[in-house]
């Protein structure tokens, strides 16, 4: 039996609440060529080994990470070793409680790991206060520019064009349903400093990104003094954590929010995801702040304990005082990032961090000697841009085919920039001696082809 809860009446109270007139008007702000027009062409059943032969069959047209002859492959998600210790800790029953961490005194594990989860975070991004996670890099930005209007009681919000495309399109989804202004600046290589030209009296916060889309490195300082003498917020994006081990934290440039991916650390690529959202502020800010923090306490008997000491949603708080919707954390994934972490240590991290800086020097090296490529990042971390005498694109589409992945097209994220000649690309750890060389001999091939 199908559970119908509304009645027509129902429905029709709904929309008129609503402003609209159909359920269809729901979902004008999807674009028609992304909708259904009929149900998904699948069969009615099949049995179960059936099915997972088919799903196999699928899978099997992707080439993972580990499978490809060489990986430069980067644009927001980075292939780093994940130690083996890092999946037998999180399956330990002091971790495995209840997933939503509700009743502190039978998650205690859960509620201490992001404790320590939220201090390391505080830590690498030199702010003073983090919460428990979000969904990811994009959606915490999101939230960063709607508690940055909250915050300033304004409503335009400036984005550097050196922001990944995919972070810029959840902030104008996200932030333009709540009626703010968004202004997108012009796709560039070296984009931050134009965000000044820019910032007035309605600015509630700039966006930057650092190392950027592109790669390049940005002292934001000078940026978060003029959005300060504003009124403005400063808000800092980033995408590779691992950068943070060797760079100077956001906060001593003088960000107010820090927000950025932490996939980097204890969790694998995954095609795509489940990822982990980061967001930090200064303490000021810290009622404005969405998601929850756990805190440390002490019980009668004086024991150290911890607890859920803010939750944001209306859930927990009256509506009208409410700052976000958001309730799960990335709970498990933000385990593994603590669990990697904790394991490294602080050398450990800054080694690391070395270790990405001198593989992507070793690819520039590569890179600068085939005729007819330029750097146009000559400040990066462990991501840098090339400027390709032909359209990037069909390049990379060759050298997959000869299992080499070869980076990002700058057109694939950002296809009406005009940017169809730059190639992102990005080394880590993992990559071996002989991946440059190689990668260098097929590109070599290609752009002469």
């Amino acid at each position: 039996m199908r559970y119908l809860p509304l009645t027509p009446e129902n429905r029709r109270e709904m929309l008129k609440k609503a402003g609209v007139s159909s359920v269809e008007e729901f979902y004008d702000d999807i674009p028609v060529a992304a909708r259904l027009a009929d149900p998904v062409d699948l069969p009615f059943a099949r049995s179960e080994w059936a099915v997972e032969r088919a799903i196999a069959a699928l899978a099997a047209e992707n080439l993972p990470a580990n499978a490809a002859r060489a990986f430069f492959l980067g644009g927001g998600a980075y292939r780093h070793h994940v130690p083996a210790s890092v999946d037998h800790i999180i399956q330990r029953s002091e971790f495995l409680t209840s997933y939503t961490p509700y009743q502190p005194e039978i998650a205690q594990g859960t509620l201490q790991s992001l404790f320590e989860f939220q201090s390391q975070i505080a830590i690498l991004t030199g702010m003073e206060v983090a919460n428990s996670s979000m969904y990811d890099g994009a959606s915490a930005s999101a939230e960063a520019a709607l508690m940055a209007a909250r915050v300033t009681k304004r409503r335009k919000i400036i984005l550097s064009g050196g922001l990944h495309p995919h972070y810029a399109e959840t902030i104008a989804t996200v932030a333009g349903a709540a009626s703010l202004v968004i202004e997108r600046l012009p796709a560039a290589i070296n984009a931050e400093a134009a965000t000044l030209g820019a910032l007035d009296d309605d600015t509630a916060c700039i966006v930057v990104q650092s190392p950027n889309f592109f790669g390049a490195l940005t002292d934001i300082s000078a940026i978060a003094d003029a959005a300060h003498a504003q009124g403005a917020l400063l808000v800092f994006v980033f995408t590779e954590l691992i950068s943070l081990g060797l760079l100077k934290p956001p906060g001593e440039m003088g960000a107010d929010i820090v927000v950025g991916e932490g996939q980097s650390l204890g969790n694998g690529l995954n095609f795509g995801g489940p990822y982990v959202g980061l967001f930090a502020a200064r303490e000021k800010f810290l009622r404005q702040m969405p998601g929850r923090l756990a805190g440390e306490t002490v019980d009668l008997e004086g024991r150290r304990g911890f607890v859920l000491t803010l939750s944001a949603r209306e859930q927990h708080i009256r509506r009208e005082r409410a700052t976000s919707n958001i309730c799960t954390n990335s709970g498990l994934c933000a385990l593994a990032l603590t669990a990697h972490l904790t394991l490294l240590g602080g050398a450990g991290l800054h080694a690391l961090a070395r270790l990405n800086h001198e593989a992507a020097i070793l690819l520039a090296d590569a890179l600068v000697q085939i005729p007819g490529i330029t750097l146009e990042t000559p400040n990066f971390f462990n991501e840098l841009t090339v400027r390709l005498p032909r359209p990037a694109a069909p390049v990379v589409d060759r050298l997959a085919r000869e299992g080499i992945l070869a980076g990002l097209p700058a057109s694939r994220l950002m296809p009406d920039a005009g940017l169809d000649d730059l190639l992102i690309l990005a080394a880590t750890e993992l990559n071996q001696p002989d991946d440059y060389p190689r990668l260098a001999a097929a590109l070599s091939a290609a752009l002469v082809d």
